[in-house]
């Protein structure tokens, strides 16, 4: 067979302020959401120059921004998207596209595992629909939807570029 798309799709995060966060959690969202994009894209990218595929890395909004006690995520987050823009610039040359999306809150369950308790949950994405611009949060077809598109030869001309899929949250500036 043959490689055409790569998408990585890590996500991992831990809870904490600089003064609790420790450096084992530090290495854990790390290695999740930076190092293993890393490996994956190296050993992925000679097929990809073989068939002129691309890669779509998922990011977040918190690559993007900037919020309180997921410091360590957000951190991890801006890293793949520079990452995301270095590796287009690399690959450019080899007409394999790279880019990224960046999702706001979209109903999957990735906070739950954070552990955030279902009554929690049910709060948050409550409260998330009043930052978010478009009065809501994202559904992961939304999200699927523009990684399809990314992946396709509709955006041929699309390389280096992140893409927030958040109902404008990036744009905002809520509390």
């Amino acid at each position: 067979g043959q490689l055409n798309v790569l998408v990585n799709n890590a996500g991992f995060g831990e809870m904490g302020s600089i003064l609790d966060i420790d450096v084992e959690q530090f290495d854990r969202v790390m290695n999740t959401n930076v190092r293993s994009v890393f490996l994956l894209t190296k050993y992925a990218a000679p097929h990809l120059v073989k068939t002129q595929g691309n890669i779509v890395n998922v990011s977040s909004v918190a690559g993007l921004r900037s919020f309180p006690n997921i410091s360590v995520y957000c951190t991890s987050k801006a890293a793949l998207d520079q990452f995301t823009r270095c590796i287009a610039l690399d690959l450019a040359p080899k007409n394999v596209r790279v880019n990224a999306v960046n999702p706001g809150v979209i109903i999957t369950g990735f906070h739950k595992r954070l552990g955030m308790s279902e009554a929690d949950y049910a709060k948050y994405l409550e409260h998330s629909k009043s930052t978010h611009a478009l009065g809501r949060v994202g559904e992961p077809k939304e999200v699927a939807d523009a990684i399809i598109f990314l992946a396709s030869d509709s955006s041929s001309f699309i390389t280096g570029a992140t893409l927030p899929i958040d109902g404008g949250k990036h744009a905002l500036c809520p509390r």
